[in-house]
């Protein structure tokens, strides 16, 4: 138990939840200027502008890169994880997305099914993808002297 402690020495760890929980901070006035409310529900759902998902991997990676070497094995690990997450968020879980929305219009036109609706908003588009990478480099670069 000692040594979880110490989970929080970790700068790099740190540097990427930062850069995660900024893209989810961002949703909400994102949302406010587009909508004219907050809905604090963004601060713990998927989908939505910027990606969370990019903004972390893109932030761990670059803070990996930064801190253990550009021809890293670790940064490699890195960049592929991050291009995986990335190729999901705007892949697969968009196309989930879409097929949950055509299914809910079945749901509405058949009342008689008795299902709930599914979520609609998963995946990402590949905009959201890139800014939440931006993001994540960004604030990796700016945290760059507390991580040397």
């Amino acid at each position: 138990m000692e040594d979880f402690a110490t989970i929080f020495d970790n700068q790099i760890l740190l540097v990427a939840i930062f850069a995660c929980l900024m893209a989810q901070a961002l949703k909400l006035i994102i949302e406010y200027f587009k909508n004219g409310k907050v809905t604090f529900k963004f601060l713990v759902t998927t989908g939505g502008m910027p990606s969370a998902h990019s903004a972390l991997v893109g932030s761990l990676a670059t803070s990996i890169g930064e801190t253990v070497g550009w021809s890293s094995a670790e940064f490699a690990i890195a960049c592929l994880f991050a291009v995986i997450v990335m190729y999901d968020a705007a892949g697969v879980r968009q196309a989930a997305g879409k097929q949950a929305k055509i299914l809910n219009q079945i749901l509405e036109e058949h009342e008689h099914i008795n299902e709930e609706r599914l979520k609609e908003l998963l995946g990402h588009t590949p905009f959201q993808v890139f800014v939440g990478l931006a993001l994540g480099i960004g604030v990796s670069w700016l945290a760059l002297p507390a991580l040397k």
